[in-house]
């Protein structure tokens, strides 16, 4: 019985994904390619290991028995080539990291940089993905590292065989109009205020409930925005006050928004998230490591930008 290892990918994925479409999806290859792979696979084994006559292909005993074998020897190369990195100066290699967009923008593009010069035969793949989805995707191999965000006044979730990896506290601020008259100075102030909120399940919406169970007022959540650029905007044409991470008004023009002396709202933890390392030396991939490296270097880079934000300006001469 000789079995194709390439196969044994491809039942592999379609094992974890739930079906042929997903598998497809994942190997950038066609369904009936796919399809063309497994029935090969059967006939090196002699075996159904696919059960065609539901509408969804499904694995029968026999794949399952077999996509667990796949799984093992799937691991057993991706602790090979980590071991197999440490034996040389150059590290190579793709690496596929899914992140949110402030992070993108604000971290990643200055990491890849420096990358590209620290190790130039490391290949970095970087895909929009936040939340549930991008772990999900951790969890199955579609993502090699994700950058996440969670408010620090928040327990940690569990995430088992993950690893975390702290990247950058991001202080929360609150932004009000510059077309207003009165501009809140304290928590109190903000009763009362129309809010342009996070979406409940992200850091900032978090926040914004905290804050306000904390000083007992009613937020009113006249908007409900996900994503800072579209928040900023209505904060600026007059709409609501806002929290907003420190790092979301690293590219906003003076004037846009007044960024307020109110503090101790809290702070938002990035970090990396990675699946934890089975190599024998027990150490993360080299070159994961690498890429969490360059992260925090940016994060360093991006902290003085925020100090020299939060520094008041200097009085002009009389």
């Amino acid at each position: 019985m000789e079995i194709d290892p390439r196969r044994l990918r491809i039942l592999h994925e379609v094992s974890r994904r739930g079906g042929v479409m997903k598998a497809a999806e994942a190997l950038h290859l066609t369904p009936s390619a796919v399809s063309q792979q497994l029935a090969q696979l059967e006939r090196e084994v002699g075996l159904a290991l696919v059960d065609r006559s539901q509408r969804r292909a499904t694995l029968t005993p026999a794949g399952r028995v077999l996509a667990a074998y796949a799984e093992r020897i799937e691991e057993q190369l991706v602790e090979a080539r980590q071991e197999l990195n440490r034996f040389t100066e150059r590290l190579s290699g793709p690496v596929t990291v899914a992140a949110f967009p402030t992070v993108i923008r604000h971290l990643l593009v200055s990491a890849l940089r420096t990358l590209a010069v620290r190790h130039p035969r490391i290949t970095p793949v970087i895909h929009e993905l936040f939340g549930p989805v991008a772990v999900q995707e951790l969890r199955l191999g579609g993502v090699d590292l994700v950058v996440t965000e969670r408010d620090m006044s928040q327990p940690a979730a569990s995430l088992p065989s993950m690893s975390r990896h702290r990247l950058y506290d991001d202080e929360y601020r609150i932004v009000a109009p510059p077309g207003w008259d009165a501009i809140p100075e304290s928590v109190d102030d903000l009763a009362g205020l129309p809010w342009v909120a996070g979406v409940a399940d992200q850091a900032c919406g978090q926040a914004l409930e905290r804050l306000a169970q904390l000083h007992g007022f009613e937020p009113r959540r006249v908007h409900v925005i996900a994503e800072f650029p579209p928040t900023l905007g209505l904060v600026s044409a007059g709409h609501g006050v806002a929290i907003v991470p420190s790092l979301a008004l690293l590219d906003v023009p003076p004037g846009e928004v007044v960024v307020t002396e109110i503090h101790g709202v809290g702070s938002r933890r990035i970090e990396a998230l990675t699946r934890v390392s089975r190599t024998t030396s027990g150490e993360p991939d080299p070159v994961q490591g690498a890429v969490i490296d360059v992260l925090r270097e940016a994060a360093d880079e991006v902290a003085k930008r925020v100090g020299e934000l939060s520094r008041p300006p200097e009085p002009r001469a009389g």
